[in-house]
C-alpha cells in the first residue's frame, strides 16, 4: 500500500507539471518540483531536530512510569476492553497502558507528550506482531484511532485564531469536539468492519457507553460558560494536566523506590536512538508531498471541487475552507498555513475561516502519523490502516462542514 501510495504521489505530480508547462506554457514548474524536493529534505531534519529533544524527554518520563508500575496498572484496567478490540495483546501487556496514556495525551491536545508515548506504544505492539513488516490488527486499530484526531481541548487552535484577532478564540470549541468525535467513530467503526470486532460486546458497552456519557456531560458544562472562561479553563487544563503527569511520574517513581534520575537518563536514551531511525521514512513521505503541492495537483483538485458545488446549486463558502482539509492528512504545518492564510483573506470569523478552523481541530496529518509511527517499527505493508484513516478523516471534513453550517448559518 505504501509503496503504491508513495509511487502514486510522485506520478500525480509528474501528470500534473506535464500539464502546466505544455498546456499553460509554465516551464519554471520544474524548477519548483526540484525545490520542492531540497526543501522537504531540509524540513524533515528540522523535524527531527524537534523529535529528538521530544522524543529524548518524554520517553525518559515515561521510563520512570513503567518501572512505577502506572503503565502496568493501566494495562489490567483496560486488559477486558482490549481483549475484545485487539484480542492477539494478551492482558495486562504494557501496550495497553502505553495506548491509554497516548489517547489521554492526545484527547488533552498535548501533542509534545503523545507522539512519544504512542511510539512506545507501537514498539511494544511490534513485539507480539510475528511479521516485521506487515502491520499487525492491533497496530492498525491503534494507529487508525491515533490518526482520528479525537480532541477534548484544542489550544492550538484558540491560540492561532487569538494571534488573528479573533474577539472570541474559543468560537470553535463545540464544532471541534462534535466533529473530532465524529472522526473517530468512524475510524473506530470502519477498523471494527476490516477486523470483524464485535462492537456491540457487553464488554464493549460497558467501557464505551459510559465513556460517551461522561463526554456528553462534559460538553453539557462547557456549553455554559462564557467564552472568555472557556479559554481560561483550556490553557489551564492543558498545561495541568502536562505538568501534573509529569509530576505523577516523579511521585510515584520515588514512593516505588525507582531511581528517577537513572531511569530518566536510561529512557532518554532509548528516545535518542528511536529518533535518528526516523529520518530516511519522514525524508520519503515529506518529499513526495512537497512535490504533490509543488506541482499544482492540489490546486487543481480544489479547482474541480468548486466547479462541482457550484454546478450541484449548492452553497459554495465552504470551498474556500478545503485547503486546509485537503493538505491536513500530508502536513500539519501546510495545513497551519493554510488556516492563518484563509483566516487572513476571508477574516478571521468569516464562515471559510471557521470551518478551516474547525477542520483544523478534527483532523490529523495521517501521511506524517503513518510515517512516523510505521517508520519507527519498520512496518512496509500497512494493509487498510490507509483507507480507515483516511474515512476517519474524510468524516472529520465532513463533520466539521456541517457542524459549522448549524453553528454559523
Amino acid at each position: 500500500m505504501l509503496n503504491g501510495l508513495w509511487l502514486g504521489f510522485f506520478v500525480v505530480a509528474a501528470v500534473s507539471a506535464l500539464g502546466r508547462w505544455l498546456l499553460g506554457g509554465d516551464a519554471a514548474v520544474f524548477a519548483a518540483l526540484v525545490e520542492s524536493l531540497f526543501a522537504m529534505a531540509k524540513l524533515s531534519v528540522e523535524v527531527m531536530v524537534l523529535l529528538f529533544g521530544t522524543l529524548t524527554l518524554w520517553l525518559g518520563f515515561l521510563r520512570i512510569a513503567e518501572q512505577a508500575g502506572l503503565v502496568d496498572w493501566l494495562a489490567r484496567m483496560l486488559g477486558p476492553l482490549f481483549s475484545r478490540l485487539m484480542p492477539e495483546v494478551p492482558p495486562g501487556h504494557p501496550a495497553l497502558g502505553l495506548i491509554t496514556l497516548n489517547f489521554a495525551a492526545n484527547g488533552l491536545g498535548l501533542d509534545n507528550a503523545a507522539t512519544p508515548i504512542g511510539l512506545k506504544a507501537m514498539r511494544a505492539l511490534q513485539e507480539l506482531n510475528p511479521s516485521q513488516t506487515v502491520a499487525s490488527n492491533a497496530q492498525i486499530l491503534f494507529l487508525v484511532l491515533n490518526a482520528s484526531s479525537l480532541t477534548l481541548l484544542p489550544v492550538n487552535i484558540f491560540m492561532y485564531r487569538a494571534q488573528q484577532g479573533a474577539p472570541d478564540p474559543t468560537l470553535v470549541f463545540l464544532p471541534i469536539l462534535l466533529a473530532t468525535s465524529a472522526s473517530t467513530l468512524v475510524g473506530l467503526f470502519s477498523v471494527a468492519f476490516m477486523q470483524r470486532l464485535k462492537l456491540w460486546d457487553p464488554v464493549v458497552l460497558a467501557y464505551l457507553v459510559p465513556g460517551a456519557l461522561i463526554l456528553g456531560c462534559f460538553m453539557g458544562v462547557l456549553a455554559t460558560l462564557s467564552a472568555t472562561a472557556l479559554a481560561a479553563l483550556s490553557s489551564l487544563l492543558g498545561n495541568l494536566c502536562l505538568f501534573g503527569l509529569i509530576m505523577t511520574f516523579l511521585l510515584l517513581g520515588a514512593l516505588k523506590r525507582v531511581p528517577v534520575y537513572e531511569s530518566f537518563v536510561e529512557g532518554a536514551k532509548e528516545g535518542f536512538d528511536v529518533a535518528k531511525s526516523l529520518l530516511p521514512y519522514l525524508v520519503a513521505m515529506l518529499c513526495a508531498v512537497g512535490v504533490l503541492r509543488a506541482s499544482g495537483a492540489l490546486d487543481i483538485g480544489l479547482d474541480g471541487i468548486r466547479w462541482l458545488v457550484g454546478a450541484l446549486g449548492l452553497d459554495g463558502r465552504f470551498v474556500d475552507a478545503l485547503p486546509t482539509a485537503l493538505v491536513k492528512p500530508f502536513s500539519g504545518s501546510a495545513a497551519r498555513a493554510m488556516l492563518i492564510e484563509t483566516m487572513q483573506s476571508q477574516g478571521v470569523d468569516s464562515f471559510p475561516a471557521l470551518v478551516a478552523a474547525t477542520v483544523q481541530g478534527s483532523t490529523e496529518t495521517t501521511f506524517y502519523v503513518l510515517a512516523v509511527y510505521f517508520g519507527a517499527v519498520g512496518i512496509q505493508r500497512a494493509r487498510h490502516t490507509v483507507g480507515c484513516a483516511l474515512l476517519a478523516d474524510l468524516a472529520g471534513v465532513v463533520a466539521a462542514i456541517l457542524v459549522c453550517y448549524w453553528f454559523f448559518g
